[in-house]
Protein backbone atom coordinates (compact mmCIF):
# COMPACT_ATOMS: atom_id res chain seq x y z
CA UNK A 1 0.00 0.00 0.00
CA UNK A 2 2.85 2.37 0.75
CA UNK A 3 4.42 1.69 -2.65
CA UNK A 4 1.09 2.41 -4.36
CA UNK A 5 0.67 5.62 -2.37
CA UNK A 6 4.17 6.84 -3.29
CA UNK A 7 3.56 5.97 -6.95
CA UNK A 8 0.25 7.87 -7.02
CA UNK A 9 1.80 10.90 -5.35
CA UNK A 10 4.49 11.01 -8.02
CA UNK A 11 1.99 10.56 -10.84
CA UNK A 12 -0.29 13.26 -9.44
CA UNK A 13 2.54 15.80 -9.35
CA UNK A 14 3.92 14.85 -12.77
CA UNK A 15 0.49 14.97 -14.40
CA UNK A 16 0.01 18.58 -13.34
CA UNK A 17 -2.93 17.88 -11.05
CA UNK A 18 -1.08 18.27 -7.79
CA UNK A 19 -0.25 21.16 -5.52
CA UNK A 20 0.11 23.99 -8.03
CA UNK A 21 -3.08 23.72 -10.08
CA UNK A 22 -5.49 23.47 -7.17
CA UNK A 23 -3.78 26.20 -5.17
CA UNK A 24 -3.68 28.54 -8.18
CA UNK A 25 -7.39 28.05 -8.81
CA UNK A 26 -8.15 28.55 -5.10
CA UNK A 27 -6.14 31.78 -5.07
CA UNK A 28 -7.87 33.08 -8.21
CA UNK A 29 -11.31 32.48 -6.68
CA UNK A 30 -10.29 34.24 -3.48
CA UNK A 31 -8.85 37.22 -5.35
CA UNK A 32 -11.80 37.64 -7.72
CA UNK A 33 -14.53 37.66 -5.06
CA UNK A 34 -13.65 41.11 -3.62
CA UNK A 35 -13.86 42.55 -7.15
CA UNK A 36 -17.35 41.11 -7.53
CA UNK A 37 -18.89 41.95 -4.12
CA UNK A 38 -16.96 45.11 -3.33
CA UNK A 39 -14.09 45.97 -1.00
CA UNK A 40 -16.17 46.46 2.16
CA UNK A 41 -14.29 44.61 4.90
CA UNK A 42 -17.39 43.71 6.91
CA UNK A 43 -19.11 42.14 3.92
CA UNK A 44 -16.02 40.16 2.94
CA UNK A 45 -15.48 38.90 6.49
CA UNK A 46 -19.10 37.72 6.67
CA UNK A 47 -18.97 35.69 3.44
CA UNK A 48 -15.33 34.56 3.74
CA UNK A 49 -15.99 31.07 5.22
CA UNK A 50 -18.49 30.18 2.53
CA UNK A 51 -16.32 31.52 -0.29
CA UNK A 52 -13.24 29.68 0.96
CA UNK A 53 -15.21 26.45 1.24
CA UNK A 54 -16.65 26.81 -2.26
CA UNK A 55 -13.21 27.63 -3.65
CA UNK A 56 -11.66 24.57 -1.99
CA UNK A 57 -14.49 22.35 -3.20
CA UNK A 58 -14.16 23.50 -6.80
CA UNK A 59 -10.37 23.19 -6.65
CA UNK A 60 -10.78 19.55 -5.60
CA UNK A 61 -12.79 18.90 -8.77
CA UNK A 62 -9.90 19.79 -11.06
CA UNK A 63 -7.95 16.58 -10.54
CA UNK A 64 -10.67 14.03 -9.81
CA UNK A 65 -10.66 12.54 -13.31
CA UNK A 66 -6.97 11.62 -12.89
CA UNK A 67 -7.54 9.38 -9.86
CA UNK A 68 -8.15 6.25 -11.95
CA UNK A 69 -7.95 7.43 -15.55
CA UNK A 70 -4.17 7.22 -15.90
CA UNK A 71 -4.16 3.70 -14.46
CA UNK A 72 -6.97 2.70 -16.81
CA UNK A 73 -5.12 4.01 -19.85
CA UNK A 74 -1.82 2.22 -19.15
CA UNK A 75 -3.41 -1.02 -17.94
CA UNK A 76 -2.37 -0.65 -14.31
CA UNK A 77 -5.98 -0.76 -13.18
CA UNK A 78 -6.36 -4.31 -14.53
CA UNK A 79 -3.28 -5.35 -12.59
CA UNK A 80 -4.64 -3.76 -9.42
CA UNK A 81 -7.85 -5.75 -9.85
CA UNK A 82 -5.86 -9.00 -9.72
CA UNK A 83 -3.30 -7.91 -7.10
CA UNK A 84 -3.26 -9.30 -3.54
CA UNK A 85 -4.29 -5.86 -2.30
CA UNK A 86 -8.12 -5.69 -2.28
CA UNK A 87 -9.59 -3.16 -4.68
CA UNK A 88 -11.20 -1.41 -1.70
CA UNK A 89 -7.73 -0.84 -0.26
CA UNK A 90 -6.50 0.53 -3.59
CA UNK A 91 -9.43 2.96 -3.67
CA UNK A 92 -8.59 4.22 -0.17
CA UNK A 93 -4.92 4.66 -1.11
CA UNK A 94 -5.80 6.61 -4.25
CA UNK A 95 -8.25 8.82 -2.36
CA UNK A 96 -5.53 9.44 0.25
CA UNK A 97 -3.05 10.37 -2.49
CA UNK A 98 -5.59 12.83 -3.92
CA UNK A 99 -6.13 14.37 -0.50
CA UNK A 100 -2.40 14.71 0.17
CA UNK A 101 -1.81 16.46 -3.17
CA UNK A 102 -5.00 18.54 -3.25
CA UNK A 103 -7.04 18.64 -0.04
CA UNK A 104 -4.18 19.08 2.42
CA UNK A 105 -2.48 21.95 0.52
CA UNK A 106 -5.85 23.71 0.21
CA UNK A 107 -6.43 23.26 3.95
CA UNK A 108 -3.04 24.74 4.80
CA UNK A 109 -3.48 27.64 2.36
CA UNK A 110 -7.04 28.59 3.36
CA UNK A 111 -6.11 30.55 6.54
CA UNK A 112 -3.57 32.53 4.53
CA UNK A 113 -6.04 33.24 1.72
CA UNK A 114 -8.54 34.26 4.39
CA UNK A 115 -6.45 37.39 4.95
CA UNK A 116 -7.48 38.54 1.45
CA UNK A 117 -11.12 38.21 2.56
CA UNK A 118 -10.58 40.27 5.74
CA UNK A 119 -11.27 37.21 7.88
CA UNK A 120 -10.86 37.80 11.60
CA UNK A 121 -8.40 35.82 13.77
CA UNK A 122 -10.82 33.13 15.11
CA UNK A 123 -12.01 32.46 11.57
CA UNK A 124 -8.56 31.41 10.39
CA UNK A 125 -8.44 28.59 12.91
CA UNK A 126 -11.95 27.37 12.19
CA UNK A 127 -11.60 27.39 8.41
CA UNK A 128 -8.47 25.27 8.86
CA UNK A 129 -10.20 22.83 11.23
CA UNK A 130 -13.33 22.43 9.11
CA UNK A 131 -11.37 21.89 5.90
CA UNK A 132 -9.09 19.42 7.67
CA UNK A 133 -12.15 17.42 8.72
CA UNK A 134 -14.15 17.84 5.52
CA UNK A 135 -11.70 17.59 2.63
CA UNK A 136 -11.08 13.82 3.12
CA UNK A 137 -14.78 13.35 2.36
CA UNK A 138 -14.37 15.41 -0.82
CA UNK A 139 -11.51 13.20 -1.97
CA UNK A 140 -13.34 9.96 -1.15
CA UNK A 141 -16.54 11.07 -2.87
CA UNK A 142 -14.42 12.16 -5.82
CA UNK A 143 -12.79 8.73 -5.95
CA UNK A 144 -16.24 7.16 -6.04
CA UNK A 145 -17.29 9.42 -8.90
CA UNK A 146 -14.04 8.72 -10.75
CA UNK A 147 -14.68 4.99 -10.36
CA UNK A 148 -18.13 5.38 -11.92
CA UNK A 149 -16.79 7.26 -14.96
CA UNK A 150 -13.46 5.48 -15.47
CA UNK A 151 -13.00 4.50 -19.10
CA UNK A 152 -15.48 7.05 -20.42
CA UNK A 153 -14.18 9.48 -22.99
CA UNK A 154 -14.51 13.09 -21.86
CA UNK A 155 -15.97 11.93 -18.58
CA UNK A 156 -14.74 14.98 -16.67
CA UNK A 157 -17.99 16.93 -17.06
CA UNK A 158 -20.11 13.92 -16.14
CA UNK A 159 -17.88 13.33 -13.12
CA UNK A 160 -18.43 16.89 -11.93
CA UNK A 161 -22.19 16.56 -12.34
CA UNK A 162 -22.17 13.31 -10.37
CA UNK A 163 -20.11 14.43 -7.39
CA UNK A 164 -21.29 18.02 -6.94
CA UNK A 165 -24.67 17.03 -5.42
CA UNK A 166 -22.85 14.61 -3.10
CA UNK A 167 -20.56 17.45 -1.99
CA UNK A 168 -23.45 19.64 -0.82
CA UNK A 169 -23.86 18.24 2.75
CA UNK A 170 -20.12 18.55 3.41
CA UNK A 171 -20.18 22.12 2.07
CA UNK A 172 -23.20 23.10 4.16
CA UNK A 173 -21.90 21.84 7.50
CA UNK A 174 -18.29 22.85 6.82
CA UNK A 175 -19.17 26.44 5.93
CA UNK A 176 -21.67 26.65 8.81
CA UNK A 177 -19.11 25.42 11.34
CA UNK A 178 -16.48 27.86 10.07
CA UNK A 179 -18.96 30.75 10.13
CA UNK A 180 -20.14 29.97 13.65
CA UNK A 181 -16.61 29.47 14.93
CA UNK A 182 -15.45 32.78 13.47
CA UNK A 183 -18.41 34.54 15.12
CA UNK A 184 -17.73 32.96 18.51
CA UNK A 185 -20.87 30.81 18.46
CA UNK A 186 -21.26 27.13 19.39
CA UNK A 187 -19.94 24.82 16.66
CA UNK A 188 -20.58 21.42 18.22
CA UNK A 189 -23.52 20.40 16.02
CA UNK A 190 -22.09 21.30 12.58
CA UNK A 191 -18.64 19.95 13.48
CA UNK A 192 -20.11 16.62 14.58
CA UNK A 193 -22.26 16.44 11.44
CA UNK A 194 -19.23 17.21 9.28
CA UNK A 195 -17.13 14.58 11.04
CA UNK A 196 -19.97 12.07 10.77
CA UNK A 197 -20.26 12.64 7.02
CA UNK A 198 -16.53 12.15 6.57
CA UNK A 199 -16.51 9.00 8.69
CA UNK A 200 -19.49 7.53 6.83
CA UNK A 201 -18.05 8.33 3.43
CA UNK A 202 -14.65 6.82 4.26
CA UNK A 203 -16.31 3.71 5.72
CA UNK A 204 -18.77 2.88 2.91
CA UNK A 205 -17.74 4.47 -0.38
CA UNK A 206 -14.56 2.39 -0.94
CA UNK A 207 -16.78 -0.68 -1.34
CA UNK A 208 -19.08 1.09 -3.80
CA UNK A 209 -16.12 2.49 -5.75
CA UNK A 210 -14.42 -0.92 -5.91
CA UNK A 211 -17.62 -2.51 -7.24
CA UNK A 212 -17.92 0.19 -9.91
CA UNK A 213 -14.32 -0.35 -11.01
CA UNK A 214 -14.80 -4.10 -11.31
CA UNK A 215 -17.85 -3.54 -13.52
CA UNK A 216 -16.10 -0.97 -15.72
CA UNK A 217 -12.99 -3.05 -16.41
CA UNK A 218 -14.85 -6.20 -17.42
Amino acid sequence: MIALLVRDLRLAVRAGGGFGLGLAFFLIVTVLVPFAVGPEGETLARIAPGILWVGALLACLLSLDRIFQLDFEDGSLDLLATAPLPMEGAVVVKALAHWLTTGLPLTLAAPVFGILMNMQAPGHWWIFVTLLIGTPALSMIGAFGAALTVGLKRGGLLLSLLVLPLYVPTLIFGAEAATRGGAGMAVTTPILMLAGITAGVVAFLPFAAAAAIRINIR
